[in-house]
């Protein structure tokens, strides 16, 4: 059987629906399963097993220019030469339901009532139902696997393997510490109210007294990166990475520490220690387990309108966090 999976961002999505893979194969280890994603995520899927071909698509490129509509839809029809028995939106959108549309007749989706977007709903052949409120990774393992027939359980999801892989990356090399705990900061987000703040950073760094990697991915990041390092003799900033680079110094690492944002969710998908800070945005996005911890702000959050005024991440405790991951590292 071959299947297609749409899911074209974002990257801490793209890895929360990645975990359903490993059952998916283990259950028919001849399916094959190709992927379609937005081009600039195409590395966070490299190098897994269970992905036959990863298809980039750029369709964030028809919001700059209605032009490009064009060669993006010649680009998908090309990809339906493949001929796919089943094609899994697992995004939910309009614009990855018609993507689903243009490559096989068989589509399976959320129902109307489980997506922002109810009317792609209308697109698919097979509807799943699951609450808009359920956890992310259970919402998107049960889209994947239903069409299937596959039940695909919070037990099993807590025992995944990992299934993040990367290739080597001398360029991360020097940065790691053979002496002392590797610990990874991860400080931005697509919001500035999900950034905990810099002063805060550097107090965990000083009490950890680890070696301390600062990770960014624009400009604004990158000072503030460099600003922790400046006022940390424990922290550096890393240098510009791409993402290949970006999961292996996680891989390496001993522990990451970071807002909820797409680096720091590829720590559970490595099976690395890691504390994800929440304030404007729901817990269950994420699974909490032995190694993999959760630490929120006092905010009541809806699920239907996220506050992005809400900046009450800053007053998740710094003794709370340096406390649970020096337990973290057995400390």
């Amino acid at each position: 059987m071959k299947i297609a999976i749409v899911k074209l961002s974002a990257m801490g999505d793209i890895i929360h629906a990645m975990v359903a893979l490993q059952y998916m194969k283990q259950a028919d280890p001849s399916l094959q399963i190709d992927w379609i994603v937005e081009k600039v995520f195409v590395p966070v899927l490299e190098g897994n097993p269970d992905i036959e071909n990863i298809l980039p698509v750029n369709l964030k490129a028809i919001k700059k220019d209605k032009k490009a509509f064009f060669p993006q839809l010649k680009l998908v029809k090309e990809y339906a030469k493949n001929e796919y028995d089943l094609v899994i939106d697992a995004q939910g959108l309009i614009k990855s339901a018609i993507t689903a549309k243009f490559l096989a007749k068989n589509r399976a989706g959320f129902s109307k009532n489980s997506i922002r977007e109810g009317i792609a709903s209308y697109l698919y052949t097979q509807k799943v139902d699951i609450a808009y409120d359920a956890n992310t990774i259970d919402r998107n393992a049960k889209v994947m696997s239903q069409p299937l027939g596959l039940d695909i359980t919070q037990e099993m999801i807590r025992n995944k393997e990992p299934f993040l892989f990367y290739d080597q990356a001398e360029d991360i090399e020097p940065y790691l510490s053979k002496e002392k705990k590797n610990i990874i900061f991860v400080i931005g987000s697509t919001w500035e109210s999900r950034n905990y703040p810099k002063e805060k950073f550097v107090q965990i760094a000083n009490d950890l007294k680890q070696n301390v990697l600062v990770s960014w991915g624009n400009n604004e990041e990158r000072s503030r990166a460099e600003w922790i390092a400046e006022h940390s003799k424990y922290a550096r900033a890393l240098p510009k990475i791409n993402l290949n680079a970006l999961k292996a110094v996680i891989g390496k690492s001993d522990i990451l520490i970071g807002n909820d944002t797409g680096p720091t969710h590829m720590a559970w998908g490595l099976n690395v220690p890691s504390i994800t800070l929440f304030g404007p945005t729901p817990v269950n996005r994420v699974y909490e387990t032995q190694i993999n911890k959760v630490l929120s702000s006092s905010s009541k959050v809806n699920h239907y309108k996220l506050d992005k005024q809400d900046f009450s991440i800053q007053e998740i405790k710094v003794t709370d966090i340096v406390d649970m991951a020096k337990r973290l590292l057995g400390d």
